[in-house]
């Protein structure tokens, strides 16, 4: 038998291996270490360890009924916040699984800027959790992500959102719809504005791509994080307007 045989059935032996079986293997010869401090991870799943994954600041109520943003102090009542008062609100509701801090923020910030796409199992981990929690009696016809402007994507070599979007898509067993939604002007960084300046930064940036197909749909529109909700209330907007029964927002984290 030649070298290149012998090779070939090696590799196919490895692939016929249990999953489980190669990601022991793949771990002994990476170890991994936690997202959040750099520590070992012993658990066979997940890049983050147990005390990272205990200090995650879940979000609980009380929030906003509408956008979901969470309140300190004691709310007995369900109310909406002055922000979305004094806005129009395009999606029906909006929440996050955990609030943007500590070292949760820190990872979050290498996932979408530092292409550390692996962690996108365990932010979809946070996202299906926070989904099955506050959208539980909602039937969702597909999930979509905030899309990125060519350029950008480009430039950052993947889309964060979207690639959430796909995975959360596979975990509910429902649809994904990579093109529905695209963003057709290119704006700066939400990073740093003032409210009315995110606003305007992200108006008429985005449009919808089958309006047909997208009439009478309930959707789940994904991102990595909610400051402000410019972003999401402006691809809410276009998808209302487009003929949507419904727009969901789900974001891992919360500004």
């Amino acid at each position: 038998m030649n070298g290149t045989r012998l090779l070939e059935r090696k590799a196919a032996g490895w692939l016929s291996l249990p999953r489980s079986f190669g990601s022991a293997v793949l771990d002994l010869l990476y170890p991994r270490v936690c997202a959040g401090c750099g520590a070992a991870v012993v658990e066979r799943r997940g890049h983050f360890c147990w005390d990272c994954l205990a200090a995650v600041e879940v979000i609980k109520r009380p929030f906003c009924s509408l956008c979901g943003d969470p309140v300190d102090g004691a709310v007995e009542h369900e109310y909406v916040c002055a922000f979305c008062r004094a806005r129009k609100t395009w999606f029906d509701r909006a929440r996050s699984a955990a609030r943007y801090r500590g070292r949760l923020k820190g990872a979050l910030r290498a996932f979408k800027y530092d292409a550390c796409a692996f962690l996108a199992v365990d932010f979809t981990n946070l996202l299906l959790a926070c989904v099955r929690t506050h959208y539980a009696n909602v039937r969702f016809d597909d999930v979509v992500g905030v899309p990125l402007h060519p350029r950008k994507e480009r430039e950052r070599t993947f889309n964060q959102s979207k690639l959430l979007a796909r995975m959360l898509a596979s975990r509910l067993k429902i649809g994904f719809s990579p093109r529905l939604l695209r963003r057709v002007r290119y704006a700066q960084s939400q990073t740093g504005l003032k409210t009315s300046q995110r606003r305007q930064n992200v108006r008429g940036a985005f449009e919808v791509h089958e309006t047909d197909w997208a009439m009478g749909r309930t959707l789940l529109l994904v991102d990595d994080v909610m400051t402000t909700g410019a972003t999401a209330n402006e691809c809410a907007k276009v998808l209302k307007k487009a003929g949507t029964a419904g727009v969901y927002v789900a974001t891992v984290a919360r500004g």
